[in-house]
Order: C-alpha cells, then structure tokens, then sequence
C-alpha cells in the first residue's frame, strides 16, 4: 500500500501560502468584510508571489504549476480569508482560458496585466435561466463586422464591476454544448442595447454556417 505524502518543491509553496496568509490575509479580513472592502493591494500582493499564474505556461510569465499545488495555496489563503481564496482561484482559472485557448494577439494582449494581476480577471457562465449549465445557456453572440453583438443576461458573477477582464460564455450556434464560445470582455467595454464587443475572441471564430 503507498503512500502519499507532499514533495519538498510543494511543502514549500503552501508554506509560502501559509506565511502570505498569516501575514496579509487574516489580520485584516475581518475589517474587510464589515467593510464590504474588496481587497485589491492584498490580490495584486498575491499575485506578485505568482498566486495569480498558478496554470500559465512559464514561457508566457506563468509558474505552470498543477491542480495539487493550487488547492494548497488557495486552501492555506481559505484560513485567513475564504471569499479573498475564492477570487484569486477565479482569476486563474480565467486566465488559464485565455493561455490555453487564446491566440498569439489575445495573450500578448491581457496576460502580461494578469499575470501579476495587475489586472483581475473572472469568467461569466451563470445566467438567470441556466444556471452553470453551459448547454443551456442563452446569452448569444453574433459576428458582425469585426464585432461581435453580445445579447444575453449573467448573473453570479464573482468580482462583478470590480474586476477588469470578463471570459465570457456566448452561443454561437444552436448545437448545443458545442455552440458556446468564449469572449474576452474588458470592463467598462461600451453597450447598448445590443452589446457591441470589438473580437477579442479567446481561440478561433467558429466556421461560417449553411
């Protein structure tokens, strides 16, 4: 019968989590939350240790570490503050998308601000009718022009309004789970009634339909 027991290279990250939280996390959290305070200087303190690129490739800034490694440090950040954990694990899991599915132009543009989070970054799935069902979604987008026309409504969206960068979920198509793509929207991105979102596609538009 093995058995499992951390390596030395992760003992040391979540005692480095361990030390950030005891340090900039749990002495203040409490104040944050009477506050209603979202902690920016302490998510930004993270993300200088390499908290906010735990999955990114080192060749585009990243520490490119695993699932295991990250819930050590989110799960040592969790002691001191759950929702403040809670934020920098969206934030990677956001920025993961874009350096795994987003071409050359839509990584030189955002992951240098991400990385570091110099730039905060969250992913908007729920919505009021679906849920998180992505194949039920109903928020669309229509490619016009180099424009897409984003119609649809989210809700639940962790950082909403504070954060700068939105990986959002739209249909394309009607085919199901496979007709939902992703846009990446930066805040304050200027609407109307139909939401006009210059492409920043996060990976390739999908071929034209019959």
């Amino acid at each position: 019968m093995s058995q499992f027991s951390l390596t030395d290279d992760q003992l040391a990250i979540q005692d480095m989590a361990r030390k950030f939280t005891a340090d900039a996390i749990t002495p203040h959290a409490a104040a944050w939350d009477e506050e209603h305070h979202f902690p920016r200087a302490c998510v930004k303190a993270a993300g200088q240790l390499g908290f906010g690129a735990i999955y990114i490739s080192e060749a585009n800034g990243g520490i490119g570490l695993g699932r295991l490694e990250a819930a050590l440090i989110m799960e040592a950040m969790a002691y001191g503050c759950p929702a403040t954990s809670a934020f920098i694990s969206i934030h990677n899991m956001a920025t993961w998308m874009i350096d795994c599915f987003g071409d050359d132009e839509i990584k030189a543009r955002f992951l240098p601000q991400l990385v570091g989070m110099e730039q905060i970054a969250s992913y908007a799935l729920t919505e009021p009718g679906s849920g998180s069902d992505a194949a039920a979604l109903k928020t669309t987008a229509r490619l016009e022009g180099d424009h897409y026309i984003v119609n649809g409504t989210k809700q639940f969206i962790s950082g909403g309004g504070v954060n700068d960068i939105y990986v959002v979920m739209v249909r394309t198509s009607d085919d199901g789970a496979k007709g939902v793509s992703c846009l990446v929207v930066e805040k304050d991105t200027p609407a109307s009634a139909s939401a006009r979102q210059r492409k920043n596609w996060a990976g390739t538009p999908p071929p034209p339909r019959n």
